[in-house]
C-alpha cells in the first residue's frame, strides 16, 4: 500500500467517523424537538454548529495528519517527489551520455 492510499483511507475515516456523528446529533436534536425539549429551529441551530465546527477540525486535522506523514517519511528517509524526479532527470542525462561514448568508441 503506498503513502497516498494510506492517507486517503486515513482522510476517509475521518469523514466517515465526521458523518456518522452529524447523523448521531441530528438524531438525537430531532428527538428533543419532538418530544417539545427544544424549539426544532434550536435543534436546527444546534446541529448546523456542530458540521461547521466538525468542518473546521477536519480541515485541521489533514493538515496536521498530512504534516506527520511527511515528518515519518523523512525521518525514515523516504524522498520526496521532486528529489525522485530530479534523480531521473540526472539518470537520464547519464545514459545519454554512456550511449554517446558507446556510438564515439565503436565508430
Amino acid at each position: 500500500m503506498d503513502n497516498s492510499s494510506l492517507l486517503r483511507q486515513m482522510l476517509l475515516m475521518g469523514i466517515g467517523t465526521s458523518s456518522l456523528v452529524i447523523e448521531q446529533i441530528s438524531k438525537a436534536a430531532d428527538d428533543l424537538a419532538q418530544s417539545g425539549s427544544i424549539d426544532p429551529a434550536a435543534a436546527k441551530q444546534v446541529v448546523e454548529k456542530v458540521m461547521t465546527q466538525l468542518k473546521t477540525e477536519q480541515g485541521n486535522l489533514e493538515a496536521q495528519l498530512q504534516r506527520q506523514i511527511r515528518n515519518v517519511m523523512q525521518d525514515l528517509g523516504v524522498p520526496r517527489q521532486a528529489e525522485m524526479d530530479e534523480l531521473r532527470g540526472r539518470l537520464d542525462r547519464l545514459e545519454r551520455q554512456v550511449r554517446s561514448l558507446e556510438d564515439k568508441l565503436y565508430r
